[in-house]
């Protein structure tokens, strides 16, 4: 059973995944902890049922509001087509309001953020969007049609538009219309709303109750454009926003990656709190990853401008193009900054973290945990496998396989051995940060080979054995081994990750029977 007490009351998505850490539906909530409560109390409807089943774990994402929530939850159900979102709700497109680039901008709706033109949005209110653009063809006299008439067309007779068409207003004056049109799109709308307020009140006392009706649909579609989306942030580049999360003398860094003002992704990372952390991790990350046009930092920690610039010429020279690493105070992208800190928080202070810290005796919190099994189906099928869990969530990038060298037999303690031996020699020559703490799948065997390896390496992190048949955690020193419940938070976290390295030294282990089987059929044919 999750522990539903300690999930956060704030806006946002949630991700519910299987055993297989699979995501199976994606929703959304304005407050998180009630919505995701709910669906384990008793239901009616069989679908939902049979979701609450198969739930192993759940992942938050924290946003600013319903808003941005929904528009959150929209493209992760695209990105992932998750099973029951697709028997239980449509997953639809929303619009957005476009200025074209032309000679003569043209105002319209679209389903897609065009990479060329001026685009706002997307509007979840198809109605306040078709008001808006009513509202500002009426007020600006924007042109709608898709290429230049020869003649004038009725929008002009009737005074919306100044058909550019037939040349009754030149190229500076109609620049004029639109560039008023676009501070109104952008939010600069004040003295627009005070007007129509006002108008909107004479209606009414004149009892003019549909031309006040009028007025009032604009002013809603107005209030509409004035929520801000940090989710859509609609960019013609790329962006990072990393902001730091501190606990225990660990840091958490929070990374969201977002495309064209869309959010695409997320990874944490976790390290031993030390100085000019943020600057190494820049450093180091953007080495071997991506760069986009615009990092945004929680935290200036740049000491002078001389350094800030040179950190900007060397992400630049890795990009090959021009990069700009911004620490704002205010705005959009201090917003953006708060909403990705608030995620690093929380997850920095995951509960099951913090139990598993307490029951084990650890000095810092678990952030990062690898885990290792090793599967041996006969003397030539011999393999081991790593997998690595950051903040509560797997981490694919930083698995492993292990191919065995030394392979003298069917003995599983000698590989587990060799694999902790390469894993954390590597890591130690290579100056990388080491795990919160190792999970082996086994028994007191095991872990005794893993700390003979730790040993001959002369390095100690944190280690414990998870047997499978009582689920009992043995740890260096203890000769009798622990037991909790089972069905504990804290418990099913641990065996989630022991599942996890299981069923990928298997899968590993199949794949290198099978190339065996081919090569062998291969040579006899």
């Amino acid at each position: 059973m999750l522990n539903l007490s300690n999930l956060p009351e704030d806006p946002g998505v949630y991700l519910f995944k299987d055993d297989k850490n699979d995501i199976i539906y994606v929703g959304k909530a304005i407050n998180l902890r009630k919505r995701i409560s709910s669906y384990f109390k008793k239901q009616d409807s069989p679908k939902t049922v049979l979701l609450v089943k198969h739930i192993a774990n759940v992942e938050c994402i924290i946003v600013t509001n319903e808003l941005e929530a929904l528009l959150l939850e929209n493209k992760l159900i695209k990105q992932h087509y998750p099973k029951y979102n697709i028997n239980l709700k449509d997953s639809k497109t929303y619009a957005y309001i476009v200025i074209s680039d032309e000679k003569y901008p043209r105002i319209f709706s679209s389903r897609k953020a065009l990479n060329k033109g001026h685009i706002f949005g997307p509007f979840v209110d198809a109605r306040a969007r078709i008001e808006l653009i009513q509202l500002i063809i009426q007020l600006f006299k924007i042109r709608v049609c898709r290429t230049l008439p020869k003649k004038a067309c009725l929008n002009y007779h009737i005074g919306i538009c100044t058909a550019p068409c037939i040349k009754e207003v030149n190229s500076e004056q109609y620049r004029l219309q639109v560039d008023q049109a676009l501070e109104f799109l952008a939010g600069n709308t004040h003295s627009i709303l005070k007007k129509l307020k006002n108008e909107m009140t004479e209606a009414a006392d004149r009892k003019q109750y549909e031309k006040a009706l009028a007025f009032k649909k604009q002013i809603e579609a107005i209030d509409i454009l004035k929520k801000k989306q940090s989710v859509d942030l609609v960019k013609c580049f790329d962006q990072d926003v990393i902001a730091m999360s501190i606990n225990h003398q660990k840091a958490l860094i929070e990374l969201f990656s977002i495309s064209k003002g869309v959010i695409s992704g997320k990874k944490e990372f976790s390290f031993d709190l030390e100085e000019e952390l943020l600057e190494q991790f820049i450093t180091l990350y953007y080495s071997k990853n991506y760069v986009p046009s615009e990092i945004i930092v929680s935290l200036a920690f740049w000491d002078s401008e001389k350094k800030h610039q040179a950190l900007e010429e060397y992400l630049s020279k890795l990009k090959g193009a021009k990069v700009n690493l911004i620490y704002p105070q205010r705005g959009e992208k201090a917003d953006l900054i708060k909403l990705v800190q608030k995620n690093a928080e929380y997850n920095s202070t995951n509960p099951i973290l913090q139990e598993i810290k307490e029951k084990l005796s650890l000095t810092t919190l678990p952030i990062t945990i690898e885990c290792f099994d090793i599967s041996n189906l006969g003397y030539d099928h011999i393999v081991g496998a790593m997998t690595q869990f950051v903040a509560g969530r797997a981490n694919q990038a930083g698995y492993r396989k292990f191919e065995i060298r030394n392979n003298e037999g069917q003995d599983d303690f000698a590989a587990m051995r060799e694999v902790v031996f390469r894993r954390y020699s590597r890591l130690l020559e290579e100056k990388k940060q080491f795990p919160d703490l190792i999970i082996i799948d086994g028994g007191a065997a095991h872990l005794a080979a893993a700390l003979d390896s730790l040993g001959k390496i002369g390095i100690s992190i944190p280690i414990i054995a998870l047997a499978k048949e009582q689920e009992e955690i043995y740890m260096p020193g203890r000769k009798i081994p622990l037991q909790f419940n089972q069905n504990s938070p804290m418990m099913l976290y641990l065996r989630k990750i022991r599942d996890s390295v299981h069923e990928f030294v298997l899968s590993y282990n199949r794949k290198k029977r099978q190339i065996r089987l081919r090569k062998e059929t291969h040579d006899k044919s």
